[in-house]
């Protein structure tokens, strides 16, 4: 198998991106795009009000409203103020917006999560697979040396990449330096 040379981008028709590029790019879009259809209509309103709340708009809107309630309700224009000083009823529908606001980012964050932990997953998965096919690399290649009369490296780290590496030793690796450096902090 020969591999194609990128010429230099200065061409109109020349790709600027290897192919393997962006079909990986194509595959990222189609997984969040069948992400997005997946969302029950609740998940999309959630994440419409998330969205439009996220926005300086929502805080423009915010600032006319209070200041119009404040300045009705201060007797600024003439009016009989309907809810004065210190205004509970502002106060109330405040509240009630907050939970509300609240618990839609709370919907919109947990289903976030969830797509989160899935691309986390198959992140874990593709490199444990790599990791795997590496070492199976190695091997074949000492294999090769071997049968060829090739003298192997004596590298010991070469030596090291070719055993197989189990997550879980790496895990407890992993919680035992932490420990170690929580420990020397103290």
């Amino acid at each position: 198998m020969t591999r194609k040379k990128l010429a230099p981008a200065s061409k109109k028709n020349d790709p600027l991106l290897a192919n393997i590029i962006e079909q990986n790019i194509h595959t990222i879009v189609n997984i969040r795009q069948t992400a997005a259809s997946r969302r029950t209509r609740e998940e999309r309103l959630a994440d419409s009000i998330t969205t439009f709340s996220g926005r300086m708009n929502f805080v423009y809107f915010h600032i006319v409203w209070f200041g119009t309630w404040i300045s009705m309700n201060l007797g600024l224009f003439g009016m009989q103020p309907f809810d004065p000083f210190p205004f509970g009823l502002l106060t109330m529908i405040v509240s009630l917006e907050a939970i509300f606001l609240a618990t839609f980012v709370l919907i919109s964050q947990n289903r976030l999560s969830a797509e989160a932990d899935r691309r986390t997953d198959l992140n874990l998965q593709m490199g444990l697979l790599t990791e795997h096919e590496l070492t199976r690399a190695l091997k074949m290649l000492d294999a090769i040396q071997d049968k060829l009369g090739i003298e192997n490296d004596t590298d010991q780290e070469l030596h090291d990449l070719e055993k197989d590496v189990d997550p879980k030793d790496v895990l407890k690796e992993m919680d035992r330096i932490q420990r170690r450096v929580k420990q020397l902090k103290k």
